[in-house]
């Protein structure tokens, strides 16, 4: 061949795997320096981008307590269920961990992009040192904040006896003494916020504060919010109630789907952005006589009907999607707020809520300003000058409160704030061993709140259309659920300030435009 004609086709060569190279979708530093550890092993940088449909609508779901393990385990088991469908146009995420396994900080991290760094919301009950308690007409400062169904005017009833209280919020000395709802006490705005200002908005959540938390510091994020509450008698007691008390969770999403309100009566638009918590899952997961079989998470015939009730219950909506000629169009993620421990019930030892708090109460009497604990125990102190001397005083008393780790000073710099800096951190948090659950006396078999895997590393699937089914075992965090809803919806993931402050990433390998 003579050499002119070996040029040009060395010119052509070149100019087709620029082109190509052109078409492989854009990573962040972060997914490139991971992909070749989280790919499976016959997927490619362009696997997932397929023929992209335009996302009109996203739907978001947090199935409470399911582990990465469940969801891929119900999926080998039911290749046939909705899960195993919606994964086949999608991509499980199995090496996904939620930042702080307790409903606030795991919901918070979806709809944000953040973590307590930027919320500012480290559990359903917390504390902050600038604050005032209810009823205390700011005379003091320092209050404990709890953002659960102890807020509402009654606990007991599915309405919350009208919602919540607002003379059991803690005040705020700099805005008039005025009570701080949980939107007023949330730093950052949410995923509601942004798409609201170009759509309809949804949710439907087992307590009025989860749902306040979402309107964000505007407190408008939520066009139609439906919260009944699941502490009223029955619900988490048995199968039976926690399913009935998710079924009209679902009944408000398919009304929304049919684009009508929460209630089916008024006609409101399909929303732009909507979706739900189940909780059935994570009830049965505690319950007696349920959660798993073995150590290697083969679900009881109780966990196994559950995971089946709420497939179905998606399943539902799916169909709704389809006959409304819209699954085409919408995106799907289903995630967890946090997972549950121990799996192996043979590891689950109870053990008294007042295990930490007393030791620091022996340092000095007094000196504890707030406990919250669960699989984990966050201390908040009156005197943070003590610190040092509750952590000897912890140490003294690892093995025998079931404690595997402590962090304050540096160590817990690490992950948060300095608490001599921000009034809500907690001076000191103890991680317990796999197992231990610091409770009132209760037949629960698990429980969440701490930073082991089996509280963090949650279910993962996104479900878009365009994608191809694969698992990407790239670590990733649900804070990047967030900023991929925008994404999709032709948003800009930046207009969440979370997403600013922690530099949250979209989640890789998604067709998105």
């Amino acid at each position: 061949m003579k050499k002119p004609q070996i040029a040009v086709i060395l010119v052509l060569a070149c100019s087709v795997i620029v082109a190509a190279q052109t078409e492989l979708p854009k990573k962040s530093r972060s997914s490139a320096a991971k992909s070749a550890a989280g790919k499976p092993a016959a997927a490619t940088p362009g696997a997932a981008k397929t023929s992209v449909a335009k996302i009109k609508h996203a739907l978001l779901i947090s199935i409470d307590g399911l582990h990465a393990l469940d969801l891929t385990t119900y999926i080998a088991n039911r290749p046939e269920s909705t899960l195993a469908q919606l994964s086949k146009r999608g991509i499980i995420y199995s090496n996904a961990s939620t930042p702080i396994a307790d409903s606030t900080p795991g919901l918070l991290a979806l709809v944000t992009g953040g973590t307590p760094n930027s919320t500012g919301v480290y559990y359903s009950d917390g504390y902050d040192r600038t604050l005032s308690p209810p009823k205390s007409g700011c005379a003091t400062r320092g209050a404990v904040i709890t953002f659960d169904e102890t807020a509402d005017k009654d606990p007991d009833a599915e309405d919350a006896g009208g919602g919540m209280d607002p003379g059991k919020m803690a005040l705020d000395p700099q805005k008039n003494c005025s009570p701080v709802f949980p939107h007023n006490f949330l730093r950052v705005n949410t995923i509601f916020e942004v798409v609201k200002s170009g759509g309809k908005t949804a949710w439907s959540d087992q307590h009025p504060t989860f749902g306040d938390f979402l309107l964000g510091p505007s407190g408008t994020g939520v066009d139609d919010l439906y919260t009944p509450e699941a502490h009223a008698p029955g619900v988490k007691k048995g199968i039976a109630g926690a399913e009935k008390h998710d079924a009209l969770k679902v009944q408000a999403v398919l009304n929304q789907i049919r684009g009508l309100d929460h209630t089916g009566a008024k006609q409101t638009g399909v929303p732009k952005l909507f979706g739900m918590t189940f909780i059935t899952v994570s009830v049965v997961q505690k319950l007696a006589g349920n959660g798993y079989l073995n150590g290697s998470g083969t679900p009881s015939p109780g966990l196994q009907g559950a995971m089946d009730w709420t497939d179905n219950a998606i399943g539902q909506m799916v169909k709704e999607l389809k006959d409304r000629d819209l699954f085409d169009s919408t995106l799907i993620v289903i995630s967890a707020k946090h997972g549950q421990s121990p799996i192996d019930q043979t590891k689950r030892k109870l053990m008294d809520e007042g295990t930490v708090p007393d030791i620091v109460e022996g340092v000095q009497k007094g000196l504890l300003a707030h406990s919250t604990v669960d699989t984990v125990a966050f201390l908040w102190l009156k005197d943070q000058s003590k610190t040092a001397a509750v952590v000897k005083a912890i140490e003294a008393k690892q093995v025998e409160a079931g404690i595997q780790e402590i962090y304050s000073g540096e160590s817990l710099k690490l992950k948060f704030p300095d608490p001599q800096q921000d009034p809500r951190t907690p001076d000191i948090i103890v991680q317990p061993i796999l197992g231990v659950m610091y409770s009132e006396p209760s037949t629960k078999l698990a429980e969440h709140g701490g930073f082991l895997d089996q509280d963090t590393n949650v279910g993962l699937l996104v479900s878009i259309p365009g994608a191809q089914g694969q698992t990407v075992k790239t670590p990733v965090v649900t804070t990047q659920v967030a900023p991929t809803i925008l994404k999709a919806l032709g948003l800009d993931p930046n207009s969440l300030q979370s997403v600013q402050m922690e530099h949250t990433e979209v989640l890789p390998w998604l067709p998105l435009q």
